[in-house]
C-alpha cells in the first residue's frame, strides 16, 4: 500500500500530539514514584476505565481475533469471552479491596498479607517474573502485530519492520518516561477513540465492498460446506461435535479457565495493569465504576468490528495458501483491499495508537515492578524520590530494548496468548481465596506459581500436548489446574499460617467479608463484620448476564436478526438496572469507606 504525503502528515501530527501530551504532564508525573506509577491516586473512573480498555486494545488484538475466527469460527472467541466471568468478579468482589489495600503495585500485596522471608521472596520473585519474562512475552506479541502490519502495508521484511517498530516504541517509551501513568492515561483516551472509529470504518467498507452482510454470511456458509470440519463458523456457541471448538474445550473455557488461569488483563481477583488503574482511582467508588466500564467496553463494545472483518477475510481468502499459513494477516489484507486511499494515513495512525496504548502501559507497569518491588525494596531503600523516578525512566527504556529482541524470535500472536494461559493454569484459585481465607500463606502462592509453570511445560514438551490444538489445550488446562490446585492446597495445610498480628493488620486494613476469617475476625472486634457476599454474588451474576446480553444482542443485529438482538440488549439493560438498584439501595457509603 502506497502512502501519500498527506498520509505521512497525518501520522506525523498524531505522533506530535502524543508527545505533546507527554510534555504537558511531565511536571505532574515526576514529583514522586506514586505520581509516576499511580497518578497520585487521583484519577476519575471514566479515565481509568477507558485506559484499561485501550491497554487491552493493542494492534495485536484484531489480528489475533481474525486468526481465531479463521481457525475456530466466531465461537473461537470464547478463549477470551469466557474471561468476562473473571472480569466481573473483580468488579464486585475485589476492586474495592484493592483500593483499600493502598499498595503501589499488586505484587506489593505480598508484604501486607504475608510476613517474613517467604513474603519477601514472593514479592521479589513475582516482581522479577512478571516484570521481565512475562512482560517481555506480552510486549513481544504486541510488537509482532505491528511488525506484521508494517510488513504488509509498507512491503518491507521482518527486520525492517522491526526497526520501524522500535522507532515507534521509542516515541512511546519517551511519553512513558516523561509523564508516567498520567501521560499513559490521557494518551490512552485519545488513542482509544481514534482506533475504535477506524476499526468500525474498516468493517463498514469491508462489508459494503462484499455486497452487504447477507453476501458475507452466504460466502462463509459456502466455505463451511466445502470443508471437512463440523460445526458452524457463524455460530456464537459451538456445536456439540464441532471440530473448531469441541464441547470439552468450550466447557473448559466457561467452567474452569476463567477462575483457574492467570492471564494479563483478566487475572482472577485482578492484577497487573488492571489493578494499577484501580489503585490510581480517586476512591473505592471510582475503582468499582472504572472496572465495570472496562468490562462492558472490553467484551460488549469492541469485538464485533474485528469479527466482521475476520469473516470477510474468511469469505474472500479461503483457499489462498498464504491466508491458510497466516490467517492473522487477513485483517491487514482486508485493510489493503477495501479501505479508501483517503483514509489510509488515519488508519495507520490508528494502528500506531492501538500499539502505543498497550506498549506504554506495559513499559510503565513492568518498570513499576522492577523499581518499586525489586530495586527500591531490596537494593536501595533510602534514596530520594527523584532518584527512584530516574531509575524508573531507565527501567522503562531497558524494557523497550529487550522486548524488541523477543519480538524477533516470535511467530504467532494467538499461540502466545494460549501459551500464557497454559503456564498460568491452576494459579487463579489461590489469588481469589487469599483475600477471604485466613489460612492461605506466602508458600501457597509460591507453590502454585512453580507447580503451574513446571506442570504446563512438562505436559507441552514432555507429553506433546499443544496449546494450539483445541482439545489438547483443554486437557492441558484441566491437568495443570488439577495438579497445581492439589499442590498449593497441600502446601497450605502442611505449613504454618501467617502470624496473628499480620493477619489482624491485613483484616483491619482491607476489611474483607469475614466468613472465612474465623479466629482473626473474632479478635478484630473493632471491625464490623461484612455481610455483603450474597449481594456481590447477585451483582456478579447480573453483570455477566448483562455483558453477554449486550454482546449477543449486537451480534444478532449485525447478522440481520434485529428483534432477537433487541431482546438480548433489553435483557442486558434489565440486568444492569438490577445492579444499579442494588448498589444504590445499599448506598455508596457502604461501597466507599
Amino acid at each position: 500500500m502506497q502512502l501519500a504525503p498527506v498520509d505521512w502528515i497525518v501520522i506525523g501530527l498524531y505522533f506530535a500530539f502524543s508527545l505533546g501530551i507527554g510534555l504537558y504532564y511531565r511536571r505532574k508525573a515526576t514529583k514522586s514514584v506514586s505520581d509516576f506509577f499511580v497518578s497520585g491516586r487521583n484519577v476519575t473512573w471514566w479515565l481509568a476505565g477507558t485506559s484499561m480498555v485501550a491497554t487491552t486494545f493493542a494492534s495485536d488484538t484484531p489480528l489475533a481475533v481474525t486468526g481465531l475466527v479463521a481457525r475456530n469460527g466466531i465461537a473461537g472467541n470464547w478463549i477470551w469471552w469466557s474471561m468476562a466471568f473473571s472480569g466481573m468478579l473483580t468488579v464486585f468482589f475485589y476492586a474495592r479491596l484493592w483500593r483499600r489495600a493502598g499498595v503501589l503495585t499488586d505484587v506489593e500485596f505480598a508484604e501486607i498479607r504475608y510476613s517474613g522471608g517467604a513474603a519477601r521472596f514472593l514479592r521479589g520473585f513475582r516482581a522479577f517474573y512478571l516484570g521481565l519474562p512475562i512482560n517481555l512475552i506480552i510486549m513481544g506479541w504486541v510488537n509482532l502485530a505491528l511488525v506484521k502490519i508494517l510488513m504488509l502495508i509498507l512491503g518491507v521484511n521482518k527486520f525492517q519492520a522491526l526497526l520501524i517498530t522500535i522507532g515507534v516504541m521509542l516515541i512511546t517509551a519517551s511519553i512513558s518516561t516523561l509523564a508516567g501513568l498520567w501521560g499513559v492515561l490521557v494518551t490512552d483516551l485519545f488513542q482509544f477513540v481514534l482506533i475504535m472509529i477506524m476499526v468500525i470504518v474498516l468493517a463498514f467498507f469491508a462489508v459494503s465492498n462484499f455486497g452487504g452482510m447477507g453476501n458475507v454470511v452466504s460466502a462463509v456458509k459456502t466455505v463451511e460446506a466445502s470443508g471437512q470440519a463440523t460445526g458452524s463458523l457463524l455460530s456464537f456457541l459451538p456445536a456439540l461435535d464441532s471440530t473448531w471448538m469441541p464441547l470439552l474445550t468450550f466447557l473448559v473455557y466457561i467452567a474452569v479457565n476463567w477462575w483457574a488461569s492467570w492471564y494479563p488483563g483478566a487475572e482472577p481477583g485482578g492484577g497487573g495493569y488492571i489493578v494499577q488503574r484501580i489503585l490510581s482511582a480517586k476512591d473505592e467508588k471510582h475503582s468499582l465504576l472504572a472496572t465495570l466500564w472496562f468490562n462492558v467496553a472490553h467484551y460488549a463494545l469492541r469485538p464485533w468490528p474485528w469479527i466482521v472483518v475476520a469473516l470477510v477475510a474468511v469469505a474472500r481468502f479461503q483457499g489462498d495458501p498464504s491466508f491458510a499459513a497466516d490467517p492473522e494477516s487477513g485483517y491487514i489484507r482486508i485493510l489493503l483491499t477495501d479501505l479508501p486511499a483517503s483514509l489510509r494515513g488515519v488508519m495507520v495512525a490508528g494502528f500506531f495508537a492501538a500499539y502505543m496504548s498497550t506498549i506504554a502501559t506495559e513499559l510503565n507497569w513492568g518498570a513499576s515492578y522492577l523499581v518499586n518491588d525489586l530495586y527500591r525494596r531490596f537494593l536501595a531503600r533510602q534514596k530520594r524520590e527523584r532518584h527512584y523516578v530516574v531509575v524508573s525512566q531507565l527501567a522503562t527504556m531497558s524494557l523497550m530494548i529487550l522486548s524488541a529482541v523477543v519480538t524477533f524470535f516470535m511467530e504467532s500472536i494467538a499461540d502466545a496468548w494460549k501459551f500464557m494461559i497454559a503456564i498460568g493454569a491452576g494459579t487463579g484459585l489461590v489469588y481469589l481465596l487469599r483475600w477471604f481465607w485466613w489460612r492461605i500463606n506466602a508458600w501457597s502462592e509460591v507453590s502454585a506459581m512453580v507447580a503451574a509453570f513446571v506442570t504446563s511445560l512438562i505436559l507441552q514438551f514432555g507429553f506433546g500436548l499443544s496449546e494450539s490444538d483445541p482439545r489438547e489445550f483443554a486437557y492441558l488446562v484441566l491437568i495443570t489446574a488439577a495438579v497445581t490446585t492439589a499442590i498449593w492446597l497441600s502446601v497450605t495445610l502442611l505449613t504454618k499460617p501467617e502470624r496473628k498480628e499480620v493477619l489482624l493488620a491485613f483484616y483491619r486494613r482491607v476489611r474483607p467479608n469475614g466468613a472465612l476469617w474465623g479466629p482473626v475476625a473474632r479478635e478484630a472486634t473493632d471491625i464490623v463484620p461484612r455481610k455483603d457476599g450474597l449481594f456481590n454474588l447477585v451483582d456478579w451474576l447480573c453483570g455477566v448476564a448483562m455483558i453477554y446480553g449486550f454482546l449477543f444482542g449486537a451480534g444478532k443485529i449485525i447478522f440481520g436478526q434485529t428483534l432477537l438482538g433487541i431482546g438480548f440488549i433489553a435483557a442486558g439493560l434489565i440486568f444492569g438496572a438490577i445492579i444499579y438498584a442494588d448498589l444504590n439501595k445499599r448506598g455508596w457509603k457502604t461501597v466507599v469507606e
